[in-house]
Formats: structure tokens, C-alpha cells, sequence
């Protein structure tokens, strides 16, 4: 727990990868009674095997065990590969909610966790806001970094990359919601840096910005039913959308694109939207939060917020997002908040640019 980033990351890639050369036949759990009922055609196409967790990850530190023991004699030189170093501030709270349903991803060291050997750096970020229950976004924040990693693609698309990525990750979680009877759903919003471009991928309304030089780049648009192309599609269905105190879905989901949510499908869609950038040096920072936050607090007025952080607190950004946070939850949200800041340059520069 207290080794540095790279160093964990490389260990765990290691003890995965030995893992995964075992026959894991013996961790197969004997087929359930949900497994047993008949299912279509497409369910029994897509039926997966269920391993049992504890034993596996028993097995798993065990040879984490292992690994550590080699290294101890010789790191592998990748293990040690120095890679820009990443200042985050993320703060999450359930705030007046009964239960904490979003999640989020600080994954500086991308190509060490997936045993990436090419010279393009890469770091990933994620904010997963998840509703009727946590199952889908706990699912999302585990797997879609994960299915990203496994694309062939990631290297000359990475933006294809994060999109089957989402995609993938929701087909994923809809088996696992009839396996189990899940309604949940999740939106979500992932930022990868790679070498100089920023990549993003989107569902709903969890959203991203970038600010450049004191300004705010707006990066997407939320998916929500009140969108023209969003309604339109919804219709093309045969589903509507309508106003219960705000726009929804079928009268019920206030998204019109997530990851889960088994029951409205098609019309809840799970196909994510994807834009990138080249970063230039002249970036300040990304802001990933949940609707929890942008609803209570408009993307022009992050600056400022943030601004008055680093000066009372002389360039320490820290704990920029509990200022954040603290800032939504003061003008009136009751929902979960998740703040992620991402520095893209030292903050004691940005205080000095004023």
C-alpha cells in the first residue's frame, strides 16, 4: 500500500499476468439457480463462466507474494520507468443522500497497470455517478479503464478505444444485471492523456471541462432527453420523453444515455460520445464531476472558485476539490458530489499568472 504508483502498478501488472497463465478451472463456482432457468438465444450465447472471488484472490496474493519476492533481488527495468508526475485533488461525499452511489478513477499510472511498453505516456481519470442502486457504476469504474486497455485499437484510436470501451462495459453489466436482477444505471465521463492529446468519452450528464489560461473550454454536451437529437432518437424508438419536474425518459430516468439501466434499453442508450484536443503546454487544468456539482455550480464560475483556493492557500491545490464540493453543497445540493481536478501545470504558476 505505501509503494510508490509506478512501483504498484508494475507489481500488479506482473502478478496478473502469472495469474492468468494458470488454469482457473478450479475457481469455477458451481452453476446457480438463476443460472439454471431458461434464457433466449442471446443470453445463452453470452453465458460467461462465474469464478469464486475469494478463493481467486487468495490465489492472487500469493502471487503477488511471489513477484515481490523476485524484485526484491532485481525491479525489471519497467517497473522503473520514470513517467511525468500527476497532481490530483478529488473529493466525494454522500452528502444528504442515503447511500454514496458515485465513483471515480485516478489512474496516473495507465501503461504500468496494463504492461504498456510503447514511449506515449498515459494517465486516465473517471467520474462515474450512478443511480437506482451503486452495482452499475461500481461495475463501470472497474471495467471500462480496464475493456480500454484490452482494445487493439488504443494505440492509433484511442478515442474508438474509450467508446467500445463503454460500450462493451454495458453489454457486460446488462448480463449481470438479469443474472442478478439489478435495475441500476450509471452515467459516466473519462478523460485519457495520451502523450500530448487529450481524449474524452461520455454518458449522461457526469461532465468535463478544461481550463486554459484562466478560461473555460467547454468540451461536450450532456446527454439529457430535453436534447433535440436525444428526443428525436428516444421517439425513432418508440419510446417518449416527458416533464416530471424535469425531462425524463419513459417518465422515469432524468438521462437519455447510461450504462445499465436493463429495463429502459434501447431507449436509454449505452453508445458513448467521444471528442479529443491537442494540449499545448498552456492548459490548466481538466475539472470530471457528477451532475451534483455542475447543476449547483455553472462551469464559468470554477475559475474563480479555484482561484481563491490557491491564493488563500499560497499555490496548494491540493485540496481544491473540497473547496469544490464544499462550494455545490453550500448553494443547495443534496445529491452525492465528486470533484476530480487534474493539474495540468503547477498550481503555484497558475496563482502567480493570477
Amino acid at each position: 500500500r505505501r509503494a510508490p504508483l509506478v512501483l504498484a502498478s508494475a507489481l500488479a501488472y506482473a502478478s496478473v499476468s502469472q495469474l492468468l497463465q494458470m488454469d482457473l478451472s478450479e475457481f469455477r463456482k458451481p452453476p446457480g439457480h438463476e443460472e439454471e432457468e431458461e434464457g433466449d438465444e442471446e443470453e445463452d450465447k453470452a453465458r460467461v463462466t462465474l469464478l469464486d472471488a475469494g478463493d481467486l484472490a487468495r490465489s492472487f496474493f500469493t502471487q503477488l507474494w511471489n513477484v515481490c519476492s523476485q524484485w526484491q533481488k532485481q525491479v525489471p527495468s519497467a517497473a522503473s520507468t520514470p513517467q511525468r508526475q500527476w497532481l490530483v485533488s478529488v473529493h466525494a461525499i454522500r452528502n444528504t443522500r442515503r447511500k454514496m452511489e458515485d465513483r471515480h478513477v485516478s489512474m496516473p499510472a495507465f501503461n504500468q497497470l496494463f504492461g504498456l511498453s510503447d514511449p506515449v505516456d498515459r494517465a486516465y481519470f473517471a467520474v462515474f455517478d450512478g443511480h437506482g442502486g451503486v452495482d452499475a457504476a461500481k461495475f463501470a469504474a472497474t471495467h471500462v479503464h480496464a475493456n480500454a486497455a484490452r482494445q487493439p485499437g488504443l494505440t492509433l484510436d484511442p478515442a474508438g478505444a474509450l467508446r467500445e470501451a463503454f460500450r462493451l462495459t454495458d453489454e457486460m453489466f446488462l448480463r449481470k444485471a438479469k443474472r442478478e436482477r439489478l435495475q441500476s444505471g450509471t452515467t459516466g465521463v473519462c478523460a485519457l492523456i495520451a502523450g500530448s492529446t487529450l481524449y474524452i468519452a461520455w454518458l449522461g450528464d457526469s461532465q468535463v471541462i478544461l481550463v486554459q489560461q484562466g478560461e473555460v473550454v467547454k468540451l461536450m454536451e450532456p446527454h439529457r432527453p430535453e436534447r433535440q437529437d436525444e428526443r428525436e432518437r428516444i421517439e425513432a424508438l418508440g419510446g417518449f420523453v416527458s416533464h416530471m419536474d424535469c425531462w425524463r425518459v419513459n417518465g422515469t430516468l432524468a438521462v437519455s444515455r447510461a450504462i445499465g439501466d436493463v429495463f429502459q434499453k434501447p431507449y436509454v442508450s449505452g453508445e458513448a460520445d467521444t471528442t479529443s484536443r491537442e494540449l499545448t503546454g498552456s492548459e490548466d487544468y481538466l475539472l470530471l464531476a457528477c451532475d451534483g456539482f455542475f447543476d449547483f455550480v455553472p462551469p464559468q464560475e470554477v475559475t474563480g472558485l479555484v482561484q481563491s483556493h490557491l491564493a488563500w492557500h499560497q499555490g496548494c491545490g491540493l485540496r481544491v476539490a473540497e473547496e469544490l464540493v464544499a462550494a455545490a453543497r453550500e448553494r443547495g445540493s443534496r445529491d452525492n458530489i465528486t470533484v476530480l481536478v487534474v493539474f495540468l501545470r503547477d498550481p503555484q504558476d497558475l496563482l502567480e499568472d493570477g
